[in-house]
C-alpha cells in the first residue's frame, strides 16, 4: 500500500474524539486558556478519568492528589496536560491490533517519552514537546499492521516490530516507514509543526538537509527503549549506540544510560491503555 492510500485508509487512522480535537484546537493557539482546557477535559468523563488516572501515577510523581482537570492543567502544564490527553485519547483508539502486543507497545511507547523528556532536560529543550513526542513516534507501527495486516506479517517474523533494524526492514519493503505514517497522523490531528518535522525524522534526525534536535532526542530514547525490550547487556548496547546522532546533540553513552528511568516497568500509566 502506498503511503498517500496508507493515509487516507478509513479504518487505520481512529478518529479523533470530538473533545480531543477541541482540547488540540485549544492548545495550539498562541495563548491557550487553562481554564477553558479544564473545562472542555471535564466534559467528557471517560476523558477525564484517564486524564486523571495518568496524571496521579508515578510517572509524573506530583506532590499531591490530583482530583480534576483544573489542578492537572495548574500542577502539571499545558504542556504535559497535551500529553495526557492524547494519551488518554489512544489508548480508548487502539484496542485490537494484529500482530501487535498492545501492553508491549504502550510500555515501550511510555519508556520513550520518559527518556525523551530526560534527555530534552539535559538539554535545556521543551521537556513537554519531548515527552508527548516520545509517546507518538511509533504510532504509526499500529496504523500500518491495522491496514495491511497481510503485508505486515512476514515482515514482523523477519524483523520484530521492536528491532533495532525494523525501519530500515520497512523502508526496503514498502518505501516508508512508521515514521512518516505518524508524521502523517499528527498532521491530521493538527499536531505543531515542529513535532510532526521530529516523527518525519526520527529515524535521520541529521542527515542530508534535516538538522532537527528533538528528532534526535526521539532516536535515542527509542533506541534506549528498544534496548531495553530486547534485554540487551552492556555490550550490546555500545555496539548500537547511534555515535553520529549522539555526537551532533553532544550526548555519549553514557549521559544516555544515566538518563534510564527509575522504574521500567510503568505498570500504574499502562492501566490508561487497557
Amino acid at each position: 500500500m502506498q503511503l498517500e492510500a496508507l493515509l487516507n485508509y478509513p479504518r487505520a487512522l481512529p478518529a479523533m474524539p470530538r473533545a480531543v480535537s477541541d482540547l488540540l484546537s485549544e492548545m495550539n493557539r498562541e495563548e491557550p486558556s487553562p481554564r477553558r482546557v479544564g473545562e472542555l477535559i471535564g466534559h467528557d468523563p471517560a476523558l477525564t478519568t484517564r486524564v486523571l488516572r495518568l496524571s496521579n501515577s508515578a510517572f509524573f510523581r506530583v506532590s499531591r492528589k490530583i482530583g480534576n482537570a483544573d489542578e492537572a492543567v495548574a500542577l502539571l502544564g499545558l504542556t504535559h496536560v497535551r500529553s495526557l490527553v492524547m494519551a488518554a485519547a489512544l489508548g480508548a483508539s487502539f484496542k485490537n491490533v494484529p500482530g501487535i502486543d498492545l501492553k508491549q507497545f504502550w510500555r515501550y511507547s511510555l519508556r520513550s517519552a520518559e527518556i525523551a523528556r530526560s534527555l530534552a532536560g539535559l538539554l535545556n529543550q521543551n521537556q513537554g514537546n519531548a515527552f508527548t513526542a516520545g509517546l507518538i513516534h511509533a504510532i504509526g507501527i499500529l496504523i500500518m499492521h491495522i491496514a495491511m495486516p497481510d503485508e505486515m506479517a512476514p515482515l514482523d517474523m523477519a524483523t520484530p516490530p521492536l528491532d533495532l533494524n525494523r525501519a530500515e526492514a520497512e523502508m526496503n519493503a514498502f518505501g516508508y516507514t512508521y515514521a512518516e505514517v505518524g508524521a502523517g497522523m499528527a498532521e491530521k490531528w493538527q499536531f505543531p509543526p515542529e513535532m510532526v518535522s521530529a516523527l518525519t525524522n526520527q529515524n535521520a534526525p541529521f542527515e542530508g538537509e534535516a538538522y532537527d534536535p528533538l528528532a534526535g532526542l526521539l532516536h535515542l530514547a527509542s533506541w534506549r527503549a528498544r534496548g531495553e525490550e530486547l534485554q540487551m547487556d552492556s555490550q550490546g548496547l555500545a555496539a548500537t549506540f547511534p555515535d553520529l546522532v549522539g555526537l551532533t546533540l553532544g550526548l555519549d553513552l553514557e549521559s544516555v544510560l544515566g538518563k534510564d528511568p527509575a522504574e521500567w516497568s510503568f505498570n500504574q500509566a499502562l492501566a490508561v491503555f487497557s
